[in-house]
């Protein structure tokens, strides 16, 4: 087969889950509404968390950087997969393919990363509450944080570049939402084995440690609380606890799918949903699950409402 030039003026056609949908009109109305709840519920919240005091602790801090992936994590790709439809052109440069890919695998891997800190967190919290304020300080806290972004893009431009350097065909059609590595080594026109064996043992070797941490994490938790003496602080720890492995759930389901499961159990119409799922679904729900359970976080909003509307209603 021949090869296409892969330089910053060819492009790929992004056959997204809209283009082979039965009701695309209906599909892009659900996906714009939960973009916009994304948008809103995540946006509302980061504005919470940094306008009340109250909220400015290590384990809020983790929950705005959480937020904040989200809502830049959504937007690399809901946006251009809806203007897409609507102008009927599902063309992407190869220079914005590249960008995607790794703009997605950094804020997936950051995310992966940040999870198991939050998990971290709550075991301090909740087993170690004396020792609280020394071992999840302001400064390890942003630690945390750096380190997740860090080695996030770090990961991600390794892969980004090693992706892009093979030759593609001539068939440029990614049967999938946004620019990812299974699909694209799908249209390489050179032997990938070797790659995605790597991939997948990255993939592992980057899921898995987090994961084990938080599964590790909760397990002591889950420990401690059933020897809590207290109902009431029982119940607000298992609140707490139940919403974060909730997001932890949704995402590792979601990655593992991706970037574990063998390709051959793959097919572009589960990819697509997946990856819907974990770039659009999620987001939107990730910042509910936090803060319709959570009386500090409901108490921050009424405050800063409250204020708000002071300040443009001062008559009331």
């Amino acid at each position: 087969m021949e090869h296409w030039n892969s330089t910053l003026g060819s492009g790929f056609i992004l056959m997204g889950i809209l283009k082979g949908s039965e009701s695309p009109e209906l599909l892009c109305a659900i996906i714009t509404i939960l973009y916009m709840l994304a948008l809103t519920s995540n946006g509302l919240l980061l504005l919470v968390i940094t306008m009340d005091t109250r909220l400015h602790v290590p384990m809020y801090l983790l929950l705005g950087q959480l937020s904040l992936m989200d809502l830049l994590f959504t937007s690399v790709v809901t946006p251009k997969a809806l203007v897409d439809f609507l102008r009927s052109e599902n063309t992407i440069s190869f220079g914005g393919c590249a960008l995607q890919m790794f703009l997605a695998l950094t804020l997936g891997g950051a995310e992966d990363l940040l999870l198991a800190f939050m998990a971290y967190d709550r075991y301090v919290a909740i087993c170690h509450p004396l020792n609280y304020m020394v071992l999840m300080s302001t400064r390890v806290c942003w630690l945390m944080v750096a380190t997740s972004w860090i080695l996030a893009s770090l990961s991600a431009f390794a892969y980004t570049m090693y992706t892009m350097h093979y030759p593609f065909c001539k068939a440029r059609m990614i049967r999938h939402l946004l620019c990812e590595i299974p699909p694209l080594l799908k249209l390489a026109c050179a032997d990938t084995s070797r790659y995605e064996l790597m991939v997948y043992v990255m993939g592992v070797t980057f899921l898995m440690p987090p994961l084990v941490a938080i599964l590790v994490s909760y397990t002591l938790i889950l420990f401690t609380v059933l020897h809590m003496p207290s109902n009431e602080g029982r119940q607000k720890a298992l609140v707490t606890c139940s919403s974060h492995l909730t997001v932890v759930g949704m995402f590792y389901g979601a990655a593992t799918f991706m970037y574990i499961l063998p390709s051959s159990l793959h097919s572009p119409k589960q990819d697509n949903i997946i990856s819907v799922f974990y770039t659009i679904v999620t987001p939107a729900l990730n910042p509910l699950i936090y803060s319709l359970r959570n009386k500090e976080v409901m108490g921050a909003l009424r405050r800063v409402m409250g204020k708000y509307m002071l300040r443009t209603h001062p008559t009331f």
